[in-house]
């Protein structure tokens, strides 16, 4: 058995490329690209076969720019859990600190909520005078719901001109809600502090006095009704200064009259107001006037 080891190495003539150029396989490889050439000119075959193909895996493929996109919106919900985060510690601080209901709805906007815990809602709640108590929670009912066991968490949520307080059980069913507003408890209630002057309040016009004439006829009245005229006098010790004149309101609103109260300090002049009952405010303006 004997090999033509001519074709294992460079022709040596014309000759020998001429032969190897129109060799079978050669002839046919140029023979079936000619075909192919043609056929997809004339029918346009790859392109619809690589239309197909792409057609067919299109739903398999990811949209143009989703990587891009799933990166971004990973990057924006991790923005946003930490900002919640972050409203959550500010909340929960904003509920540790603050000195009353109407401080605590104050500095939670619309929509923000904060937790609290039993113990600071006893504190809040003691600290209102006992007449404005009964507004926020029974206080019988108030009792069952922080020591019988009736509530497992506390959430107050902010809303507009006040802030809503939940009392959550164990179930997380809502056992009790309670609606405050701003302007009812503002300051705890009954205290409020005008800039200026009495003659800079339209509702003590008439009935302004001096500090002197004022507590000499309270110290007129029976004990018990000087307790109901002035339900809170912390309100006023706290205040630096001296008191010049007093005024009584005009008007009555849910059983109280506002008494304004013009204090002295630093040659700055400022109002209290404060709330009274009013039978015990009628009572003290008889005595002013000397009808009593």
């Amino acid at each position: 058995m004997t090999f033509r080891a001519q074709n294992w190495y460079e022709p040596g003539s014309p000759g020998e490329w001429f032969k190897r150029l129109c060799s079978a396989l050669n002839l046919t490889v140029l023979l079936v690209t000619c075909i192919l050439l043609v056929s997809e000119f004339r029918f346009d075959w790859c392109e619809r076969l690589v239309g197909n193909y792409l057609s067919f895996t299109n739903d398999t493929r990811p949209e143009n720019g989703a990587i891009w996109d799933a990166g971004r919106h990973m990057v924006n919900a991790l923005q946003s859990l930490d900002q919640m985060a972050l409203a959550r510690e500010s909340a929960g601080r904003t509920a540790r600190t603050a000195d009353s209901f109407a401080d605590l709805a104050a500095k939670l906007g619309p929509g923000e909520w904060a937790t609290l815990d039993k113990e600071r809602f006893r504190a809040l709640y003691l600290s209102l005078p006992p007449y404005r108590r009964r507004n926020v929670v029974d206080p019988v009912r108030l009792v069952w719901l922080l020591n019988g066991g009736a509530t497992d968490r506390i959430f107050c949520e902010g809303r507009m001109g006040g802030m809503k307080i939940f009392f959550i059980d164990t179930q997380n069913r809502v056992v009790q809600q309670v609606d405050l507003d701003v302007q009812t408890l503002g300051n705890n209630g009954n205290r409020a502090v005008i800039p200026g002057t009495l003659d800079n309040s339209p509702e003590f016009f008439g009935r302004i006095y001096p500090a002197s004439l004022f507590f000499t006829a309270v110290s007129k009245l029976p004990g018990d009704m000087r307790s109901d005229l002035i339900l809170n006098t912390e309100d006023l010790l706290s205040e630096k200064g001296f008191i010049d004149r007093v005024g009584v309101g005009n008007s009555a609103q849910d059983g109280f009259i506002s008494l304004g109260f013009e204090f002295r300090h630093l040659g700055e002049f400022r109002v209290v107001a404060v709330k009274a009952r009013e039978w015990a405010v009628w009572q003290l303006t008889l005595v002013l006037k000397g009808e009593g």
